[in-house]
């Protein structure tokens, strides 16, 4: 028989049981809001609150490669070292090779001053061991409670272990992307550089930016009251690495093409010389070499005015390269033909009372308008022109990029000049015949040649094929649409008339390359000395040409600035010949089997 007072006990174990059930229950409902319902918001809750540390995760920028995929530019891993000066001040424990701390004969730890902490960083790093020195000194001296300062920015790798082995305490490291270029100045006057903050500077560095950037990302950590990370807290924002970008360039061709612009350019005492290779078919630029050029490992070590690029930025009267021009002009718009004939006198007064003289002196005579090219003949020229009036000498002009941009969007683009025809003065309206009064530059006058050579077809000059995305999307940029110039029979004759020029002309044995055909022209530009007037006997000369002839491949641009050993384009004949040859070697176009069919000069 159960009685009330066995039960009264067991009422209230049963009771206390219920009461520690039910707050277990509560403690595990509040537990699941906390850690699972509302988590994040709790979380949100504490980073608002700033019980947080939050780290920058840096993504790698994106590399450029040729256009064989040859890297260019790639990222890599360096460190900036810190030290704690607060701590460095007062040394360290020595320590053994398996880092146990190294006591002395009174048991006590083994100490190492700041000096000779100093004294070994130095050593690895390179710096003056005073220097290292002064770093702590100078911080602790004016803060004993400084705990940061920066060593050494941007160590290797190789520097970063060393220091490591060290296990110097109070020695930080911070990873930083850094930027390294594999071939050195093979290339640096188009890839640019970035400066030690990582900022693109130059080149297509910067104009590229967009594909290249990466995308910083982030890691935040809760934090408890004490200021230590709590475990399983960490909400991570991945980095995204930037894109590839490849270029048209052919590294390759590229470094044979600066070795031998170098050469050139100081053979024939010039301020800078360049050369432009350019395929036919695609308007792509296969090499842009000048000198001097930059090494973007150390842009510093260049000159500020070589660390860019000259043939990119540099405007000029094109002279006698776009005499085609006007011969495929004539062709069109009066109706002549390559054996149209003109009288030709050295010197001519025109009607409007223009004066136009040949550069040498010679006997009246009378000219084809293959002669006149093949001559070079202002007087001839002028008068094919004339028998077009000058808008429609101004229209064709412009469709042969005179005046316009070249539409590579390169920074520092430089002024390129076409006055309207209706300003043109009585000089003028006979100048542009020859190529004065005008301004291109040297991707305009290999793309008008790019044109002669593709049957009248003018393709868009570029110097980048794509960017490559991390996810693996390609960007293709975004050119001008191929657009006809001229007929097709045009291009025919005037390409057929520039292979004459160097068949018969003044440069043929010198720029001959056996069992190819090629076509082209020399350019003597005057240059202005920048009071309305031009320099005495300094030039700025050119050849441009492109092979093999009966079907175009490559087109070749070689300039020079004032050259002072050979004043006159003749200078560019030894570089042209090297550069094509080297062209057709690199690319294995096939000799032509055929020799040029001579037209006439005279009539």
């Amino acid at each position: 028989m159960t009685t009330r007072a066995t039960r009264s006990p067991r009422r209230r174990t049963v009771v206390a049981l219920a009461v520690v059930l039910v707050v277990l229950v509560a403690f595990v409902v509040r537990l699941v809001d906390i850690q699972i319902v509302n988590a994040s918001q709790h979380v949100a809750d504490a980073f608002s609150k700033g019980m947080q540390k939050t780290s920058e995760l840096e993504g790698a920028r994106g590399s450029i490669v040729d256009t064989n995929g040859k890297p260019l530019a790639t990222s890599m891993l360096r460190y900036n070292v810190a030290i704690d000066p607060m701590l460095a001040a007062k040394g360290m424990s020595l320590r053994d090779e398996n880092g146990a701390v190294v006591k002395n004969d009174a048991n006590e730890p083994e100490t190492v001053t700041w000096p000779e902490i100093a004294a070994r960083i130095a050593d690895v790093t390179g710096q003056d061991v005073d220097d290292v020195r002064a770093i702590v000194d100078d911080a602790y001296a004016k803060d004993p409670k400084n705990r940061y300062q920066v060593v050494k920015r941007l160590v290797s790798t190789a520097e970063f272990r060393k220091l490591a082995d060290l296990q110097i305490p109070f020695l930080s490291f911070e990873p930083v992307a850094s930027r390294s270029y594999p071939d050195g100045a093979v290339g640096g006057n188009i890839i640019g550089f970035v400066g030690s903050d990582g900022q693109p500077l130059e080149g297509v560095e910067k104009l590229q930016d967009s594909c290249l950037e990466p995308t910083s990302g982030s890691i935040k950590y809760q934090l408890g009251a004490n200021g230590v990370t709590i475990p399983g807290t960490a909400v991570e924002k991945p980095a995204v690495d930037g894109g590839t970008l490849k270029l048209t360039i052919d590294s390759d061709l590229q470094w044979y093409m600066q070795q031998l612009i170098a050469e050139e350019t100081q053979r024939y005492q010039a301020n800078w010389g360049g050369i432009l290779v350019m395929e036919v078919a695609t308007g792509k630029i296969r090499a842009l070499a000048e000198t001097d050029t930059v090494d973007p490992n150390d842009p510093g070590a260049s000159d500020s005015a070589d660390r860019g690029s000259r043939l990119l930025r540099f405007s000029f009267e094109p002279g006698s390269t776009f005499k085609p021009v006007t011969a495929a002009t004539a062709i069109e718009q009066a109706g002549v033909t390559p054996e149209t004939t003109v009288t030709v006198p050295d010197r001519m007064v025109f009607d409007n009372g223009a004066v136009v003289n040949d550069s040498e002196n010679h006997a009246t005579q009378n000219l084809t308008l293959n002669g006149g090219l093949v001559t070079s003949s202002n007087v001839a020229m002028s008068q094919f022109g004339a028998m077009v009036d000058p808008q429609t000498r101004y229209d064709y002009l412009k469709k042969f990029g005179a005046g316009q941009q070249d539409g590579l969007g390169w920074s520092g683009e430089p002024e390129r000049i076409l006055n309207p025809a209706d300003t043109w003065d009585n000089q003028t309206k006979y100048a542009t015949t020859f190529g004065q009064a005008f301004t291109v530059t040297a991707v305009q006058v290999a793309n008008a040649y790019q044109t002669f050579a593709n049957g009248g077809v003018r393709m868009p000059a570029s110097l980048v094929e794509s960017c490559t995305k991390p996810d693996g999307h390609v960007v293709t940029p975004k050119l001008a649409k191929p657009g006809r110039v001229i007929k097709e029979e045009t291009a025919k004759e005037v390409s057929l008339m520039l292979e004459n020029v160097f068949a018969q002309g003044t440069l043929a044995d010198d720029v001959a390359l056996p069992g190819y055909r090629m076509g082209g022209k020399t350019g003597t530009a005057q240059i202005s000395d920048g009071h309305g007037g031009y320099k005495k006997n300094l030039y700025f000369t050119s050849l441009v040409g492109f092979a093999p002839a009966e079907d175009p491949k490559y087109v070749v641009l070689t300039v020079f600035d004032e050259p002072k050993k050979q004043r006159m384009s003749s200078a560019n004949r030894s570089v042209f010949k090297k550069a094509m040859a080297q062209v057709l070697t690199h690319y294995r176009v096939m000799p032509s089997g055929s020799e040029t069919p001579l037209l006439p000069v005279t009539g």
